[in-house]
């Protein structure tokens, strides 16, 4: 054979060989795309209980890449644009509100935990030293006002209508209000802890969240705080499409570990607590 022909074979193999590896190198990424799970969260407890579990679900073959949020709109449309997989910050009550309202396509995956929410106050130690006409703040967010509400009428400081259904309660819904307590509720949540540190209310209403967030241990600092029985459990949310995506259901059952379920209570002592 002559020499010409035998390197004509050699450089043929050879760019086969290169187009194949870099087939399969393309073949390799898109793999590594596939794995990895985008997903949007609040930074306390939520981002911080994922990167708790990220090497967790690595050795899963499932890459976290986590995504943080300072408030409570974004993170859903985020989700709907398909910039993130899923979202985990929310609780029951406002998932069904924003799916209602802006007509999502969206699936609860799996409840994971719940953030009882507080009363916080720099004027009283307890919900019965509460004085006449005192000033009660409360954030924007319509869904958490029933746990407000809650809070105050087990401590005999108001009373819904007969037959409101506590979860769904407004302010209206109040029938009896013996120390003519005061309601305020045009701000994000975000801003109750600045509220708070500018003594701007008798009492302010804190997502657990954001207390940690600033420093402040729910179990210790707050005036009252809600029960654990409480329906307001925080979910993982995913695209209705999305639902039995693998990846998804390995997150939800890594969260769900009764290692990780103990790594929750540990850390927060009871201000965030795992839901079976």
């Amino acid at each position: 054979m002559k020499k010409s022909k035998i390197f004509g074979i050699i450089l043929t193999l050879g760019l086969v060989g290169t187009l194949a590896a870099c087939g399969n190198g393309g073949k390799d990424s898109k793999k590594s795309d596939e794995d990895t799970l985008k997903i949007g969260a609040s930074n306390v407890p939520h981002a911080e209980i994922l990167e708790h579990v990220k090497p967790i679900l690595e050795k899963e073959g499932v890459k976290l890449d986590i995504k943080t949020y300072t408030d409570y709109v974004i993170p859903n449309k985020a989700l709907a644009d398909g910039e993130i997989d899923a979202n985990y910050f929310q609780h029951i009550p406002y998932f069904k509100n924003q799916v209602k309202e802006n007509n999502y396509k969206f699936e609860n995956a799996g409840e994971i935990h719940i953030e009882p929410l507080g009363l916080y106050s720099k004027r009283v130690k307890e919900l019965k030293d509460v004085k006449e006409g005192a000033t009660v703040i409360v954030s924007n967010s319509q869904t958490d006002w029933g746990r407000v509400i809650s809070i105050l009428q087990d401590a005999g400081l108001v009373k819904v209508k007969k037959g409101v259904d506590i979860t769904t309660a407004t302010f209206d819904d109040i029938a009896e209000n013996p120390k003519k307590l005061k309601f305020t509720y045009e701000s994000d949540p975000a801003l109750m802890t600045t509220f708070l540190d500018n003594d701007e209310g008798d009492l302010i209403a804190i997502n657990s969240n954001f207390a940690v967030d600033a420093g402040l241990d729910p179990l210790k600092d707050a005036v009252a705080l809600e029960k654990t029985s409480s329906p307001y459990a925080n979910i993982i949310a995913v695209r209705s499409e999305d639902k039995d995506d693998p990846r998804i259901k390995k997150l939800v059952e890594v969260l769900k570990s009764e290692d990780v379920k103990k790594w929750i209570l540990d850390k927060w002592k009871g201000a965030v607590v795992p839901v079976d």
